[in-house]
């Protein structure tokens, strides 16, 4: 008696691991968003500014990848000379211009608009480039899924509508850049099937090579020799190993298990798990709209990202 399961039956069961691991390493992946947000605040209310804040991100996550890229490269030298534009763009998308975009926008726009602009571009560019390049599935269920993820955002920020001034687009038209540039950078993930460890090492890597050497040349590094030397380990902690790190690596992961048009509505959660964790870190006690903002992204987010995992992938 032959008792083996079906082949279907065997893909469902590896569709739906996947799909559980895909919102786990999801979920940590908007709370190490929210952690950093938190004591990005903390930073700079402690005396350090954006971008001394982005140069440990970098600085930091980049010398702590050099051995996983040596590694590779003394491992197979061939996957880097023969795929370098692969890696090129992946730098590209989710490096030093992604960081020069997030913060060059804040000098135009309010922060409010960052809670916003940037994910409403991740998940609408994740959800429209996967169904072009990859030929993921643009369901009826996953485009409500976001627009109400977007609802909540706009809760959760606190957006008004004084606040969209004719300066205040110029910083909103570079959120939306840099959000649709993370976007490709998921794309990218999945259509080449990066390692994720791999792609980490590669964006930091390039972002300590290029950012870092801008920073010192303009500011001398004048914010990093005077902030206190407790706040300035706390931040190497949070910006540079946990969120330097980890926010390319799950995130990177959750588009290998997920898809990039999946993988790109988890960011959104960030900003209301930042109100949360602002409580205990800031003092910031949760509004109304932001808890109803926050539970108006959970709702979309397990609307976009539980719809059919099939799909008329051409990768």
């Amino acid at each position: 008696m032959n008792t083996s399961s079906p082949p279907s039956a065997l893909k469902d069961q590896a569709d739906s691991r996947h799909l559980v691991k895909g919102i786990a390493v999801g979920l940590l992946a908007a709370s190490i968003g929210a952690l950093y947000t938190v004591y990005a605040r903390w930073g700079i209310a402690h005396g350090l500014s954006s971008p001394d804040l982005t140069v440990m991100r970098f600085g930091v996550a980049g010398i702590l990848m050099l051995p996983v890229l040596a590694l590779a490269f003394w491992r197979d030298v061939a996957q880097f000379t023969t795929r370098w534009r692969v890696w090129l763009s992946v730098a590209l998308l989710a490096g030093t211009p992604f960081g020069l975009l997030m913060f060059g926008a804040l000098q135009f726009a309010p922060s409010s608009h960052a809670a916003v602009f940037p994910f409403t571009a991740m998940s609408v560019m994740g959800m429209v480039l996967g169904a072009v390049v990859l030929g993921e599935s643009m369901t009826v269920r996953r485009v409500l899924g976001i627009a109400v993820v977007l609802s909540g955002l706009v809760l959760v920020s606190g957006l008004e509508a004084s606040s969209l001034t004719r300066r205040a687009a110029m910083g909103d038209a570079m959120f939306l850049a840099a959000g649709t540039l993370w976007a490709g950078f998921g794309i990218v993930l999945r259509k080449h099937r990066l390692d994720p460890l791999l792609a980490t090492a590669v964006i930091s890597i390039s972002a300590l090579l290029t950012y870092v050497p801008a920073y010192a040349w303009f500011t001398g590094g004048d914010g990093l020799v005077k902030a206190a030397p407790f706040v300035l380990w706390v931040e190497v902690l949070v910006q540079g190993v946990i969120a330097g790190a980890g926010t390319l690596y799950t995130y990177s992961k959750m588009v290998s298990l997920l898809g990039p048009s999946r993988a790109a509505v988890f960011p959104a959660l960030a900003p209301g798990l930042a109100a949360l964790m602002a409580w205990p870190v800031l003092g910031h006690v949760p509004s109304i709209p932001e808890t109803i903002g926050l539970l108006l992204v959970m709702t979309g987010l397990m609307l976009a990202v539980t719809t059919s995992t099939h799909s008329r992938s051409k990768a």
